[in-house]
């Protein structure tokens, strides 16, 4: 390949592109217009009560469900359970977006019976400050009652405040990863679908053909562009969600290999999907069948653990799910070994795409 025809090229599509405004608008404007209506719901929607997640490792004792029945009876918290096998609370509540939970012990109804002093575990995030204010008075005030009506010593039963080893994240950190994700599989997959149909069907690859540029050279200054048009959207969304919503993911280099290779991937996708059709119009029906399950079902607005186990295991035959959980991963988890085999499934799956691109790509048509 010869840079400097990828260079020449890459200016061209690119003049072209800023001229469209319509294209910009979808590629830049768009996504910024959805983290803010999502971040606005997300942000005003709620309800009375405070959720939290209780880990009750002492069913059937009698301390620990007169203590239980206390807090329904405060009307201010709404309690869900979990068992133990789900482990580590506070990873689980990392893991889903939830903002506050709390662990009964074992031993807890023995002990109280015991007069011994007990602890319970309350989670909360540091950044939800109203409803860790919430939480920790109800329970705090719970255990007070509950001591005085079981042993009349007040500070028998005691809270056991703690905050998670890394913040609990809402929709709305999800949300930031997800339309970057969103954006790589959406700008790159329609527009390569439709140019590639349009210019089979208007000979202008023919006319490409007597010049000196390769398919693949050609092929390669399309991924140069939308990798530069899908960092500008990055970095926008991210100061949108931090700057509006307070959201927790963070510009990080370890977000490059996804941006990179994620575009990779769906120009290359895009330029497969609209090599093997007809018409433009075939072609659109072919993309939009390809786009529209990765974009519901990968992550895009709500976290796949949220899903159904059989929905999770679809999601996860999707290429966009790898590129989103890689983002995920580096954005807001530091987990670098699952952003790591998510990339390699990324740039696994980039190739066989870009090879059968080029192989489906043809200047002239037979």
């Amino acid at each position: 390949m010869n840079p400097r025809r990828i260079a020449a090229d890459f200016g061209v599509f690119a003049r072209g592109y800023v001229r469209n405004r319509v294209g910009l608008f979808f590629a830049l404007a768009f996504p910024v217009i959805i983290i803010l209506l999502f971040g606005a719901i997300y942000t005003t929607a709620g309800s009375s009560t405070a959720p939290v997640v209780v880990q009750d490792l002492d069913p059937g004792g009698a301390s620990s469900q007169q203590f239980l029945a206390i807090l329904n009876a405060s009307h201010d918290l709404s309690l869900s359970f979990v068992n133990a096998s789900v482990g580590n609370l506070s990873s689980y509540l990392t893991s889903r977006g939830l903002t506050a939970g709390l662990v009964i012990p074992a031993n807890f109804s023995a002990r109280i019976a015991a007069n011994q002093s007990a602890g319970v575990v309350v989670y909360t995030d540091p950044g939800q400050a109203s409803v860790a204010g919430t939480v920790q008075g109800v329970v705090s005030a719970s255990l007070v009652e509950l001591n005085l009506e079981r042993t009349h010593t007040p500070s028998l039963a005691y809270p056991i405040a703690r905050n998670v080893g890394s913040p609990i994240f809402t929709d709305i950190d999800y949300l930031v990863p997800g339309l970057i994700g969103f954006t790589i599989l959406t700008s790159p997959m329609f527009a390569m679908v439709e140019l590639t149909a349009t210019y089979r069907k208007e000979k202008l690859f023919r006319q490409l053909s007597l010049t000196p540029l390769t398919r693949g050279e050609w092929l390669s200054s399309k991924i140069l562009w939308y990798v530069v048009l899908t960092l500008i959207s990055a970095a926008l969304m991210v100061s949108v969600g931090d700057l509006l919503f307070s959201a927790h993911a963070r510009l990080s280099w370890g977000m490059l290999p996804f941006l990179v290779l994620g575009t990779f991937l769906f120009v290359s996708l895009g330029m497969l999907s609209g090599s093997v059709t007809r018409t433009p119009e075939t072609a659109a029906v072919v993309g939009n069948a390809i786009t529209f399950p990765m974009m519901f079902l990968s992550g895009t607005f709500f976290p796949v653990q949220e899903f159904s186990p059989a929905l999770q295991a679809v999601a996860k035959v999707l290429p966009l799910y790898y590129v989103i959980d890689g983002l995920n991963s580096v954005m807001l988890f530091n987990d670098p070994t699952r952003a790591l085999t998510d990339a390699l499934v990324v740039l696994g799956i980039s190739l066989v795409f870009f090879l059968a691109a080029l192989r489906a790509f043809r200047w002239r048509d037979e």
